[in-house]
């Protein structure tokens, strides 16, 4: 058996090994306020650990999708706003695709920033 390159986790911890595009598409349209994340990591990647895409479904049907390529300071976020009152993973998704199978263009499809941990409140 060979080992996976590519793992898809889902909110509740369900493992998708070596996912095609269609899945990763499906696991994100079948994201909701209840279902709000998928994280895809690059198992072939060294540090482990270190190199995956997050995404979230904010409150407001809009995405915020992190990439991290190793340390911290490799870490980058991206907001993808919800567009007028259509609900489309499309575009997101074809980062996380063009992501996951090392093709270009995927840095350039998104505004990203470095990635800042939330304040907790006090």
């Amino acid at each position: 058996m060979a080992t996976p390159v590519l793992r898809a986790i889902e909110w509740d911890g369900t493992p998708w090994d070596d996912p095609s595009e269609e899945q990763l598409h499906d696991l994100l349209a079948d994201m909701s306020l209840t279902w709000r994340f998928v994280v895809v990591e690059r198992l072939d990647l060294e540090p482990a650990g270190q190199h995956y895409m997050r995404v979230y479904l904010n409150d407001d049907l809009s995405y915020q999708v992190e990439y991290r390529e190793g340390g911290p300071d490799r870490h980058f976020q991206a907001l993808v706003p919800r567009e007028h009152s259509v609900f489309a993973v499309e575009p997101v998704a074809e980062v996380l695709q063009d992501w996951a199978f090392g093709r270009p263009g995927w840095r350039e499809a998104l505004p990203w920033t470095p990635w800042a941990p939330v304040e907790p409140l006090r």
